[in-house]
Parts: C-alpha cells; structure tokens; sequence
C-alpha cells in the first residue's frame, strides 16, 4: 500500500514535470563570457502546498500553534512526507530546468581545474608512510602506504571506489593500522547518519577478517597487543557515542567490555593515543567543559583513570612528553595559557606549571610536542602566528608567510622524534601548500602545492582584511577577495557573502577552485568574521553565544549595509550563504533585514531553534545547551523565541532563495527546512523564487564522492548567476 501510494503521487509529479520542461524550451544569453539560458515566463508553475495540521504546544504559559509538525518522521517512510518531499524536488526541477546548462557548464568549469591524478603527502606512523591517492574520474580515494617518504614497496591498504560500488552513498572513518602494521580498521557508513560498521583486514593478503563492530562511531583504537581495540558505541536514538567497549579480535561483539559510559548527555566521547604509545586517551568533550581519562595502552587489564576530576567551566587538552604531560587550559585563562606537570603530580592542579602564561589579547590555540620542541599556534588580532621553541636551550623562532591573512593547520605530525613540522597553508589567492619545516634551521621545505589546471594565475587575483563598525561600537574582521581586472570600487558588483558564527569555530581565508568559477564572473566573496567565531579570541565566542546571539545576526546584517556602503558591492547583487548553524543565520538575516539581499542560499539550516532544543529525543540537542541555553529555562525559551527562524517568520517581502537538505541528517533533521519552506510559502507577501531541494540519500555532509559534491556547488553557483542575469534583463529594458 505504502510503494502504491507513493508511486501514484510520484508518476503525477513526473508528468507535471516532464509536461512544464516540454513547454518551457529556454533561450540563450550572454553573461560575462558565458552562455546561461532565460527563464521563460509564460509558463506558471505552482509550488506545492503543504496540508496545515494544528499542533499545540505551551512552555511557560506561552502558547504556540505549529502548523507543519505533522512532517516530523523519524523513520522516514511516511508515505505522505515523501510524496512531499519529492513534489518539492519536482518543482525546484522544474524552476531550476532552465539553469541545466549553466549548471553542467559550471560543473565542468570546476572539474577541469581539479588534477584527477593527485596523492596526499605522505605521513608517518610508525614504520610507514601512509597516503591517499585520488585516480582518473573516481569519486573516491585509493589509501596507500610505503617504506620511506619516497613510496619505496608502495602497498595498496584500501580501495574506497570498490567499496562504493553497492551503494548510493558511502563513507569511510577512521582508517588505522595495528601498531605491528599488518591488520587495518576501518568505519563504514552506507546510510548518511554517521553511524559506522566497523570491519578489519589483514593487510598482507588483502582478506576481510570475519568480525564487525556494529553501531560505533567509526573510530577504533589500538592496544599495544595488536589484538585489542578500543571503539565507541552510538545511542540508536539520539546518535551520541557515549559507551566505551574493549574488543578482542575473533570474539563476539556481544562479548565486549564496557570500559567506560558517558552518563552525562551533554558531553560527546572521542578516543585518541599518545604519540608515544603509551596511553589511550578518553575525551570528554562539551561546549563548556571538557575532561579526559587515561588507559594503559600496555594492559589490556587496565581501566580508565581520570586525569583530573572534571569541573564546570574548565576545558582543556593533553599531549605527553616522556614523563611531563602538556596541558592546554583555560583555568584561570579566558584565551587559554599552556602549562605542564609530572606524570605523578597531574591530580593537582597546584602542581601545574606554566609554560605559556595567560594572554588576555592573543588566543592560544593548538601545540605539538616533539622530542626537544615545543610548537605552539596563537591567534593575535584574527592572525595566525605558530612558534617553534627548543626546549632544551629555549630558543624561538616566529614562522613567517607571504599573505597578510590565511589559513594554516599543524597536521600529521604524529612522532615525537620527528625533524621537521608538518603543516598545511593556504590562503584566498595561494593553493593549498604543504611544507615541512626544519625544526632547528626553521627552513621551509614546500612538498606539495595544489594544482590548479587552467588558467589560473594567482596575481589575477587580491585579497583584502578590512574591520567594519558593528551597531555596538566593536569591529568585525572582514575577508575579501576578487578578481583585479573584475572589481571596480564603485558600487557595481556582484557579492557573495559567507559567515557561519556558532561552536567558536573559525573560518580563515582559504582558497577554493570553485570558487573561482565566481570571481571569473566579476563576484567578489567575503567572509564575515561575526562573533560566535573565536577569530578575535575567545570573548569573540562568547559575545556571539546564548544569550548573546543576537550579535552573530547584526554583525552579518551591519557588515552588508558597509561592504555596499565601502563600494565592495552593488546593493542590489548581494548574496548570502551559511550551512548548518551558518543557515540558522540566514534564517535570522532574512527575517530581520531581507531588504539587503537579492538571494540566499542555507543548506542543512538549523532553524526550527526552540522546538528542537525543547526536544531530548532529538539526536545531539542535549550537547547543545551550553552554545544555545535551556529553553526550559524561561530566560533562554524567550530570547531564543526572538531570534528562531522558523517562529519569527511574517508576512513580508523575502529574497530569493536556495535550501538543500539531506533526508538522513543526522545533525539538523530534515524536518527542519521542510517546516521552513512550508510555513515560508504560506506567510511571504512576493513572488520570488523559494526552492527546496533534498537528497534522498546524503546527510549532514551532503553527497558521498570527490565530483558528485561539485554538482551540490554548481547548482548554488548556478542559483545565484541566474538571479543576477535576470535583474540584469530588467534593468536593461
């Protein structure tokens, strides 16, 4: 009943649709060198629109009627929310047909610019250098190790394109190979919820051990025995990795050991090692506070110590060094401060000895240990800085680059007694760069740069980092970048504006070969660096967070009206993009001030905030209460009532706009912007275009696979140029 059911409203979309496509044959027109199509307008293709079924809801006597709850399923096979969703990708088709050939033109674009053969740089573990390497049109990598950094008796450890075959989406976690090198663990997810099966495989003859772990998190941990792991086990429900089992190699997964379980459900789990073997650490993570507890990598008797009792408020990580463990703290340090103490002394905190003081204007961020250095990175006025220091003599030396702003991550550096530091850089005009510098003569030694086929030279191109005033007085760092012989500072073009603003997470200035496919077109792109970032430090966070949250809205809204105000942009070719808590955002920004914006586009977008937070049995909410607030705390239900995209939406003019999802979110469930659209439909006084487009079968990440992701960019890129085409033709009647 249910596939008949669902097969009846699906042959009437198609031929809905294929009866619009057959009509609507789109003509040609230039567009700054490119060939896009027009829409045609004699054809009136209705949206689809959703039933409205009353559902009260009362929290501190306040009352609200949602209309669209009803399309809450969580086991996504109601027949009538399908047939939903799929009226709704039937009608973005139709809306978006004419943009086909600017879509498949942009695909190709960006496509072309990629280096199909291309190989990660190798790092090493242990005896091995392990690396990935991406091969002619496969969408997925082939993982690889050898010998030496030179791929001397280069092993094939796991071909991903063959696992993919089966599946519609597929992806791999966790990769790690026994520390004797000869068996390997890998995560496999096939259904988009980040919930794996674990599988194991000699790695000599290449066969597939007949054991899994079932329902983990995707992510497993040697014991020093080559025998043993560590792996942590997922809620069915709300998707938290919150057990810790031990497993034996050749017994029942039902056999396993609880060695540890998180019973308080705002904190996530996560397991690591030490550098030197020796621990396997338990990380107790939420947006607040934070712990760890140490387990003897040598016993596989051993249980889980904590490393100093958990306390709220406190955050902190640790890396160890012979008998001294390094510690990255907050206590009594809002920007965080690095101190240490002996492996016999860690249970207090008395016994903690600074090794980078407290710094109220430059953020510690990250450290590695080696065997004699210390390399730490800061933030300083949004600016990444990264210092080596010998530890045995003290010396320093501040690393130095070429761009003013620019994204650089410490990676791979996984032995203590390596030479040289692993890093990856990269900035809005420079590719991707890998080095490895010198630990003692602190030289640069470039081992890769990303090729970027084409064209490309990166002089077309500028970057600027400039601060505009928000309402309140306090300045927002602002990235820019364009092309030089496409940009006139003088209030004519097009921009696309970015921003997520949640987590304390920091988008720096990086480069992307999409991206380019805009600036060719005369776009410039900017980053808004909005409080909920930690790209002025810490207090950055804070001030964009639970009942500061306002500020991440008016930051993005204020550094609009000055980048068209500063000539940046025309006024009337303003876009704006955000995913996940970035969507949440433009939720905000069009209900507050859609004036400023021609379109929009939020993928994933977390906007339904009150309902959800109210909701334990959604997956992850419980963790997010300390980036949010309680909403059973009238306090918090009231201000997050004032900002919810979802409930403050009103009868007004919106923008155009682009929303994707995935049917199998994990992290921001469908429901969300399906409710969104729905109720956006119902209330919006213009005729501008709201598409909803979902996957069937992605989640959180969107498609599985190096060039299906592409299509997800082309289709945004291609959203945005049509838009701006069409004010062009009107304006040029």
């Amino acid at each position: 009943m249910f596939l008949n059911h669902l097969i009846s409203k699906l042959s009437l979309i198609s031929c809905v649709t294929l009866l619009i496509i057959a009509c609507s044959q789109p003509n040609n027109k230039a567009y700054n060198n490119m060939t896009i199509t027009e829409p045609q307008t004699t054809v009136t293709i209705k949206p689809p629109v959703a039933k409205k079924n009353p559902h009260t809801m009362v929290n501190h006597n306040h009352t609200r009627i949602d209309d669209y709850y009803w399309m809450r399923d969580d086991s996504r096979t109601d027949p009538e929310i399908l047939a939903h969703l799929a009226a709704e990708n039937a009608y973005a088709t139709a809306q978006l047909k004419h943009t086909e050939v600017l879509q498949e033109q942009i695909f190709q674009e960006i496509k072309a610019r990629i280096d199909k053969d291309d190989s990660s740089v190798p790092t090493k573990r242990g005896k091995f250098f392990y690396s990935s390497q991406m091969l002619g049109d496969n969408e997925y990598p082939i993982y690889v190790r050898a010998t030496d950094f030179a791929g001397s008796n280069l092993e094939e450890l796991l071909n991903v394109n063959e696992l993919a075959k089966e599946h519609d989406y597929y992806q791999v976690s966790g990769l790690t190979a026994s520390p004797d090198g000869k068996l390997l663990a890998y995560g496999e997810d096939t259904f988009s919820r980040r919930v794996y099966t674990v599988r194991f495989k000699s790695i000599a003859n290449n066969q597939l051990l007949n054991e899994t772990l079932e329902g983990t998190s995707g992510n497993i941990v040697w014991a020093n025995d080559n025998k043993t792991v560590y792996y942590i086990k997922k809620d069915p429900q709300t998707l938290l990795g919150y057990q810790v089992f031990k497993h034996t190699l050749g017994t029942p997964q039902a056999d396993d050991e609880l060695i540890y379980e998180e019973t308080d459900n705002a904190y996530y789990t996560y397991l690591s090692k030490s550098k030197d073997g020796s621990n396997i650490f338990i990380w107790h993570s939420s947006t607040e506070s934070s712990g760890v507890s140490i387990i003897d990598a040598n016993s596989t008797t051993a249980k889980p110590s904590m490393f100093i009792p958990r306390e709220e408020g406190h955050e902190y990580s640790i890396a160890k060094l012979g008998d001294w463990y390094y510690i990255l703290t907050n206590w009594q340090a809002t920007n965080f401060r690095l101190m240490k103490v002996q492996e016999t002394k860690i249970g207090d905190k008395a016994n903690w000895q600074d090794v980078i003081p407290a710094n109220d204007d430059v953020k510690l961020e990250d450290f590695e240990l080696f065997t004699d250095h210390l390399v730490y990175q800061q933030r300083e006025n949004g600016i990444t800085r990264v210092t080596i220091e010998q530890l045995s003599t003290g010396k320093k030396q501040q690393l130095s680059f070429n761009d003013s702003a620019y994204s650089l991550e410490l990676y791979g550096n996984n032995e203590l007694d390596n030479s040289a530091l692993r890093v990856h850089y990269d900035s809005f005009t420079t590719p991707g760069t890998d080095y490895d510098i010198d630990l003692i003569s602190f030289d640069k030694n470039q081992l890769k740069q990303t090729k970027v086929l084409g064209d490309f030279t990166r002089n077309n191109y500028a970057s600027e980092r400039i601060f505009v005033t928000a309402r309140d007085g306090k300045q927002v760092p602002v990235s820019l970048v364009y092309r030089k012989d496409k940009f006139k500072k003088d209030g004519t073009n097009p921009i696309l504006q970015y921003a997520y603003g949640s987590y304390g997470h920091t988008i720096d200035p990086y480069f992307s070969l999409s991206r380019l496919s805009l600036l060719d077109r005369g776009f410039v792109y900017a980053i808004a660096h909005v409080r909920g970032s930690e790209m002025l430090g810490r207090p950055w966070y804070e001030d964009g967070k639970k009942l500061n949250k306002m500020n991440t809205f008016t930051d993005f809204i204020d550094v609009t009206k000055a980048l068209t105000a500063q000539g940046y942009a025309a006024k009337n070719k303003v876009f704006a993009a955000g995913g996940s808590a970035g969507g949440l955002l433009m939720g905000g920004i069009i209900n507050m001030a859609p004036e400023l914006y021609l379109g929009i586009a939020a993928a994933v977008p977390f906007v339904d905030v009150v309902t959800t937070m109210l909701d334990e049995s959604i997956p992850l909410t419980t963790n997010e209460f300390d980036e949010w607030g309680n909403p059973k705390d009238k306090v918090y239900y009231d201000y997050m009532l004032s900002y919810s995209p979802y409930d403050q939406i009103k009868a007004q003019n919106y923008p155009n706009i682009l929303i994707t999802t995935g049917l199998h979110d994990s992290q921001v469930q469908y429901f969300e912007p399906m409710k969104w659209v729905a109720k956006l439909r119902e209330y919006k006084t213009d005729d501008n275009l709201l598409i909803f487009k979902t996957d069937m079968e992605a989640g959180h990440g969107g498609a599985s696979g190096r060039f299906k992701q592409i299509y997800e960019t082309a289709l945004e890129y291609s959203f945005f140029i049509d838009l701006l085409n069409k004010k062009d033709i009107l304006n040029n009647k």
